[in-house]
């Protein structure tokens, strides 16, 4: 029987923890994949305070080390669902673990286009995140995939310090709002290719190309870029805790910067989460908030 169940080892889960084993309360996280989260992705991290410069893996070690010198324990499991009760039961594919509360800080993923040697590019000409990554492209070209409003705003920051960004859109218009569109229509460092998708990438240490394929024409091309910004979106895995919380239409958990959900003793931080911005401060900030309430819930 654990004080509290933290649910995903990223930037929230881990604080979650360092907040809650310094309030004195017995702690288990559960991670199902990457300690450290999508932040293990980042090379480079220069918006983090108290760093001019940290690679996002080290970043996530320093932190685990710091859960772990404080007493947590650890462990790898893939939690398949929460159940409420007098103790909170949340079930991992291996076995079930007891709890007083449970916060979940599982995260969520940037949606990927799975093409051969994705994986290996990712940090190395493909990243997900303008406001992480935009100024290591500075002067340069890069291309952003997608037209959705997550796109528009990736666009925008990137056309701002890149000498000119490529949209490649899969249909024959941007989906973002008008309002959006109309704004960046109006930079001269910005173009676009409609109704085309990307088939292949070029490049073993680093992306130096992308292969195209207009769906309209058939006409397949090679384009060559200094960096691409995948921005399809980005897609949370809450099946597991939807008997106990609210998902919203996109499957994140409703919930505000407190982290409290519709069930008392469960709590929800980072970027599972309904929130404007997804970035490791804000992540954070949610992990030591549930932490705090969760510490608050279990002394009442």
């Amino acid at each position: 029987m654990y004080d509290i169940i933290i649910v995903g080892a990223g930037p929230a889960g881990l604080t979650a923890a360092i907040y809650a084993r310094r309030a004195g309360k017995s702690v288990l996280v559960l991670e199902k994949d990457t300690f450290g989260g999508q932040v293990t992705f980042s090379p480079k991290l220069e918006n983090y305070p108290g760093f001019q410069e940290i690679s996002g893996n080290e970043l996530a070690q320093r932190m685990l080390e710091q859960v772990l010198e404080l007493g947590a324990e650890i462990d790898m499991d893939t939690v398949i669902n929460v159940l409420d009760g007098e103790t909170k039961t949340v079930i991992g594919e291996s076995r079930s673990y007891e709890a007083r509360s449970v916060i979940i800080a599982a995260g969520a993923k940037h949606r990927r286009l799975n093409l051969p040697n994705e994986e290996a590019l990712i940090g190395n000409g493909i990243s997900f995140c303008a406001v992480c990554d935009g100024a290591f492209y500075q002067g340069q070209h890069v291309a952003v995939i997608g037209g959705g409003n997550t796109a528009l705003q990736e666009i925008a920051l990137l056309s701002e310090v890149c000498k000119r960004v490529t949209v490649v859109q899969n249909l024959a218009f941007l989906t973002g709002e008008d309002r959006m569109v109309r704004v960046l229509e109006a930079k001269d460092n910005i173009d676009y290719i409609f109704n085309t998708v990307v088939t292949g990438y070029e490049g073993e240490d680093h992306l130096t190309a992308v292969r195209l394929h207009n769906t309209e024409t058939n006409e397949a091309s090679r384009f060559a870029v200094d960096g691409i910004f995948l921005a399809i979106g980005t897609a949370p895995e809450n099946d597991a805790f939807a008997s106990v919380t609210d998902l919203n239409e996109w499957g994140y958990i409703q919930a505000d910067e407190s982290g409290l959900t519709k069930t008392a003793g469960i709590f929800v931080a980072g970027d599972c989460r309904t929130k404007a911005y997804r970035q490791v401060a804000t992540a954070i900030s949610d992990g030591a908030a549930a932490a705090l309430n969760a510490c608050r819930y279990l002394d009442q």
